[in-house]
């Protein structure tokens, strides 16, 4: 994966991200003291197991040519005492039987940032 980068300045709290080139707002809520500019940070993880979750479902069914039409994945967090609970509810739209849909949720759960999400997990922070 590529280096991705977040800055901020003296602007409450909007960071601009940049990852691949792309340009991202993250910021804060208003009722906290930023301007709502960007999803808050918890919800770019969300996000990155929303979008992987359904590229990799989307991925395997175009190989296996499957009648899948559209998918949508929805993923909810809550703190729980010594955890996050990560919900995700994905919906599959398609004639598909219900052995192809088995095999999704399957494949849904060995997308790489379920697998990152669901494994130790390790930060190793340098001071520049």
């Amino acid at each position: 994966m590529a280096m991705v980068s977040a800055t901020i300045g003296k602007e409450l709290y909007k960071t601009e991200l940049i990852a691949s080139g792309h340009l991202l707002l993250a910021d804060e809520p208003a009722d906290v003291g930023g301007k709502n500019t960007g999803p808050p940070p918890g919800q770019f993880l969300q996000l990155s197991l929303a979008s992987c979750t359904a590229i990799t479902v989307r991925m395997y069914a175009n190989r296996k040519q499957w009648p899948l039409e559209k998918v949508r994945v929805e993923v909810d967090s809550e703190r729980q005492p010594n955890k996050t609970l990560f919900i995700r509810h994905i919906y599959l739209e398609g004639n598909l039987t219900e052995e192809q849909r088995k095999r999704l949720l399957q494949i849904a759960n060995a997308c790489p940032v379920h697998k990152t999400l669901t494994n130790p997990i390790e930060i190793d922070t340098k001071l520049i």
